[in-house]
């Protein structure tokens, strides 16, 4: 809270969207195969973001960040210094602190209501379209599993077959049943050259 307290409206406003940039970034880099969910993750994150500086903004009513160039608030006019009957006028100074101090909060409530809103209309904007986009996301994702199947099953097959192919040259040993080899050299291949007479 420390941390939010440093920082000004349009610093707040910026620092929602180079989160929720530099988030998209990172894991779009570590898990680019599903970046269309990355998407909608930083899509959500934004939207979260933007709902948790809303909610500051409320439960910060009254700070000065969210009241530059607004009305200023209200100062309620004292009559205990007033000659002779002063003593006697300390309950309505009182009583007129509380109007005052009510109407000054009014107004700062009045001050933040837009702000913290306009945080709010960004969060679920980004709500809307992250849905959206998920919808898209679940079609991509049923699209490339219907794909790793499809290459699955032909891998499979392909195992299939050379386990066939295999067995039958284990067979085709084992009975003895192999052609003979073409580069086997027959017994009786000598040639034999006629005798010269005299």
């Amino acid at each position: 809270m420390e941390l939010l307290g440093s920082l000004s409206l349009d610093q707040l406003h910026s620092y929602t969207w180079v989160i929720a940039a530099g988030v998209l970034i990172l894991f779009g880099v570590i898990w680019w195969r599903s970046i269309h969910w990355t998407v909608v993750g930083s899509l959500m994150f934004f939207a979260a973001l933007n709902a948790g500086a809303g909610i500051y903004v409320l439960s910060t009513v009254g700070d000065s960040r969210w009241s530059a160039g607004a009305e200023s608030s209200l100062t309620a006019p004292s009559f205990a210094g007033t000659p002779v009957v002063g003593e006697y006028l300390l309950p309505l100074d009182s009583a007129l602190q509380d109007v005052v101090g009510g109407v000054n909060d009014f107004i700062a409530f009045k001050q933040a209501l837009p702000i913290a809103l306009n945080f709010l209309t960004m969060s679920g904007i980004a709500l809307l379209v992250a849905f959206a986009l998920a919808f898209i996301a679940v079609i991509i994702s049923m699209i490339i599993a219907k794909n790793r199947n499809a290459e699955l099953k032909k891998y499979r097959a392909i195992v299939d077959q050379l386990k066939a192919d295999l067995e039958q040259v284990k067979w085709q040993i084992s009975t003895g049943s192999m052609g003979r080899p073409t580069f086997e050299t027959a017994e009786d291949d000598t040639e034999v050259l006629p005798k010269r007479t005299r």
